[in-house]
């Protein structure tokens, strides 16, 4: 006979195995550099991470895809760009010269200091000939792994292949109104994080009016267009 009782619909109270926009306590499992299609020889500093384990009921991704021995990340996970637009030489409207590898540097080195691990920075002077080889050790060495950041997490909206709202994560720019991350082990109640606001840290996608297509010269609508990469993890 079939019963009509307990029945378990499931799914309604799933967790997200990838993080999302918001604050949030993060680890950073790996570091590197990413490059863009739309500008030539300019650098995302990439962080991969996790969030805090999520216990027994939780099934995050493999750690490696091709290797389920590995077992599956306890918590949710996702690639978040340290800044929002990619770093490049070049000259601002004022007339400063904008030097990619030390702006890159500069992110490693705030990174070092809230994961605290400038030692191992110190350790790396006069070591390398260019900030690919740096930022590989860095990637290499994990001096950060473990460790915890407290995060303000935004994003920039696209769509993706399987036509759900997705979004390219990345940390806000400092500001005013707070940091963007700080080391995990400052006191909440002391915390300088921004805190998160839809409306300032989601980044939407352009629309253009375009006023016609094909051979239509009266059809008028609105084109939604976007440059954010859609990845897989």
């Amino acid at each position: 006979m079939i019963s009509t009782k307990n029945i378990n619909t499931g799914g309604g109270n799933s967790v997200p195995k990838t993080l999302g926009t918001g604050n949030a306590e993060i680890k950073i499992n790996n570091v590197r550099l990413e490059t863009v299609p739309y500008k030539q020889d300019a650098y995302h500093v990439v962080l991969e991470a996790e969030g805090p384990a999520l216990g027994a009921d939780f099934q995050g991704f493999l750690i490696d895809k091709d290797d389920a021995s590995k077992g599956n990340y306890a918590g949710q996970v996702g690639r978040i760009r340290y800044s929002e637009y990619p770093y490049s030489d070049g000259v601002t409207k004022r007339g400063d010269v904008i030097s990619r590898d030390e702006e890159v540097l500069k992110a490693i080195k705030n990174l070092c200091r809230d994961l605290q691990c400038e030692s191992w920075l110190d350790s790396q002077d006069e070591k390398h000939d260019t900030i690919e080889s740096l930022v590989t050790q860095f990637g290499l060495d994990k001096p950060y792994a473990g460790k915890f950041l407290r995060v303000c997490i935004a994003g920039r909206e696209y769509q993706n292949k399987a036509g759900y709202t997705s979004y390219d994560l990345f940390l806000p720019k400092w500001s005013k109104d707070g940091l963007a991350m700080e080391s995990a082990s400052v006191d909440p109640s002391m915390s300088r994080v921004v805190k998160y606001n839809p409306e300032v840290h989601i980044r939407k996608p352009k629309t253009q009016d375009v006023k016609s297509f094909g051979t239509d010269a009266s059809q008028n609508f609105s084109a939604t267009s976007n440059v954010a990469e859609e990845f897989e993890l």
